[in-house]
């Protein structure tokens, strides 16, 4: 009798100690997933904040004031076209081969 108190008192024993451990792990687990969740979080935040930060910068208006200020861009007026016709000048035309 003595003998089968004992291995169920280690049998009992090494069933609280995996418990514990398993325990443990699940808890490590979980506060695992909980900073990959908030970091999750976080990085949709950032991509949000991005894309309202792109769509104010690509605005009709900053992109023209960018032209005219950073490339000295201005709009196509008729004094400043050249218009390209289907005829070549004679002195800049190429030699006809035979």
């Amino acid at each position: 009798m003595t003998r089968v108190n004992l291995l169920l008192l280690v049998a009992v024993l090494l069933t609280a100690l995996y418990l514990v451990r398993t325990q443990y792990e699940s808890r490590r687990i979980f506060v695992e997933l909980e900073k990959a969740t908030s970091q999750g979080r976080k990085l949709e935040i950032d991509n949000e904040t991005l894309q309202a930060e792109r769509r104010s910068q690509a605005t009709p208006l900053r992109v023209d004031k960018l032209a005219k200020d950073k490339l000295q861009m201005v709009p196509a007026t008729a004094a400043i076209t050249q218009y390209v016709t289907g005829q070549v000048p004679a002195d800049t035309a190429a030699p006809v081969k035979p």
